[in-house]
Order: C-alpha cells, then sequence, then structure tokens
C-alpha cells in the first residue's frame, strides 16, 4: 500500500496563504496542513479549518517568526532586540551549543502555541516545525513530551529520504544554488535527529515511514512531483509543501517565498497529477489516518 501525505505548511501566516491552502485541498492533492498559533492570519486560518473537515491540521511549532504567545518578557533566549522570535535552525543550534538557548522557555513557548490551537476547537493531527527547528537536539524529546501531554498522536521527522529527495528533483537536470543549499540542510538535520524514530516509537507517536521536500522547497516543478509519484514506496511517506497566493502580508513578511507559492499551488491542483495518484494506485490521507 502507498499512502501519500501532502502536507501544507504556514497555515495562518497570512490571508493569501491560507486561501492557497484551502484551495490546493479543495481542487488538489493537499490533504494536510500546518497552523502556525501566532500567525498574522490565525483567526482566519481557524475558521478555515472548521470548514474542511477532510484537511488534517497540526501545530507548526515556531521559534523563528513573529511575536512569541508567551510574552517577550517570560521567554528572553528566544528573542530579539525588539521582542519577536528569531532564527534559523543555524543559528538556533549555535545558541543550544552555546547554552544560550533555555530549553525551559522553549517548552513555554511551544505550550502555548499548542494550547492556542486547541483553545480554537481545533484537535491537531500532528506537530512538526517551522523550518524544522522541532528537529534540533533537546528539542525533538520536547515536541514528543508535548505532543504526549496534549494527546497528539503524531509527529512529523523531518528525515529527507534520500531516493525521494533525487526523485522530488526530476531528471530534467536542474540543480539550483537554493536546491543544493537545502539538500545539505537535509543531509545535516539526518546527522543530528537520526535516533528520531526510535525516540517517537518508544514515545508511542506515530510517524510517516518517510518524509521529502526540503530540497525543493520554493524550487518545486510540476515534472519532479510526477517523477516523485512515480517512484513512491510502499509505506506512508509526507510530501511537504508550501502553496499560496502573494498578498501584501506576505510581501512584506521575511520569507523568501512568495512567487513560488503559486507555483506549488498550480502543480498540487493539476489535473496531470491528481491522474498519477490515482493511476499508481496512491492513497492521500492525512496524519489522523496513519495509524488505520
Amino acid at each position: 500500500m502507498k499512502d501519500l501525505i501532502v502536507n501544507a505548511d504556514d497555515l495562518g501566516w497570512t490571508g493569501g496563504v491560507n486561501r492557497g491552502i484551502a484551495e490546493a485541498h479543495r481542487k488538489g492533492i493537499v490533504t494536510s496542513a500546518s497552523l502556525l498559533a501566532n500567525g498574522l492570519a490565525f483567526e482566519d486560518g481557524v475558521v478555515l479549518t472548521h470548514s474542511l473537515p477532510a484537511l488534517g491540521v497540526g501545530v507548526h511549532l515556531n521559534l523563528s517568526d513573529g511575536a512569541p504567545l508567551s510574552g517577550a518578557k517570560n521567554v528572553p533566549s528566544l528573542v530579539d532586540e525588539t521582542g519577536k522570535l528569531y532564527g534559523g535552525p543555524e543559528q538556533l543550534l549555535l545558541k543550544l551549543a552555546r547554552r544560550k538557548l533555555r530549553v525551559s522557555e522553549v517548552e513555554r513557548e511551544w505550550d502555548a502555541q499548542i494550547s492556542k490551537i486547541t483553545a480554537a476547537g481545533i484537535s491537531p493531527t500532528h506537530v512538526d516545525g517551522h523550518k524544522h527547528v522541532h528537529m534540533l537536539p533537546g528539542l525533538f524529546p520536547l515536541a514528543l513530551k508535548l505532543a504526549k501531554k496534549h494527546s497528539i498522536a503524531a509527529i512529523r521527522i523531518a528525515l529527507e529520504a534520500s531516493p525521494l529527495r533525487a526523485a522530488l528533483s526530476g531528471k530534467d537536470g536542474r540543480n539550483s544554488s537554493i536546491e543544493f543549499k537545502q539538500g545539505v540542510q537535509a543531509r545535516g538535520l539526518k546527522l543530528l535527529a537520526r535516533d528520531a524514530h526510535k525516540l517517537a516509537d518508544k514515545a508511542g507517536i506515530e510517524s510517516a515511514d518517510y518524509f521529502c521536500g526540503i530540497s525543493q522547497t520554493g524550487v518545486m516543478t510540476h515534472f519532479g512531483v510526477l517523477n516523485l509519484l512515480e517512484n513512491l514506496p510502499d509505506g506512508i511517506t509526507e510530501l511537504m509543501c508550501h502553496p499560496g497566493y502573494l498578498d501584501d502580508d506576505l510581501a512584506h513578511s521575511a520569507t523568501r517565498l512568495q512567487d513560488s507559492r503559486a507555483t506549488e499551488l498550480a502543480i498540487l491542483t493539476d489535473t496531470a497529477v491528481r491522474k498519477s495518484v490515482a493511476s499508481h494506485g496512491i492513497r492521500l490521507i492525512n496524519y489522523s489516518q496513519i495509524a488505520n
């Protein structure tokens, strides 16, 4: 059996992102989304979630963007001089190594993020991390602990399978500098969190068998997605994606994923892609179905 979770990250980022995710679900192959509790369009994302009962929605644990829900004074090691969360995985890893990132503050903030989502009447299907920060040493066990606390049954293990990374990149000779850099990051995560599957199993938290999408973040192609579907292995695979529409809020935000979101939306709703899913006998699921 070939099962595929197609998870759209950044639900709640902006209204345009929310609209794109909804369209990718209604008209395409997206089955799951990850909600930013401190996103500009969180409330709109909640309304959208309640209108799409077949869309699995998880928690997009965040340490990198926006204002902390705990209040800046309560999580000083997580914020910059303006009181905003900051830092990608590399900066956060360095802070962890220098003991300048307090894990107790991460727990406080992530607990607040999960609590805000559950208080909105959403039962999260899984947890994952904005920019994969939940995979960092010392933080993955914390994500598992909070999942157990909030009765969340599954977690994304963002260890990109090399054959799937190659398949998703396609065979058309593309090898952009962005793709190369993200491939290096994906390999780094595999080294940092190589025991993640064992830790999740020990905690009784479900996960997909395979994961892909890091290397092609922002550079996904129609050719690559079709190639991935053709080469999908037996078991459960998660494909991470970032569909959306470019609106004013997105244009003025720090993310580099802007025009690429509309490109991904077009790919994910393309008739040939949907037909490929059917012709290869792939079952589209979300994380709530992972144990079924």
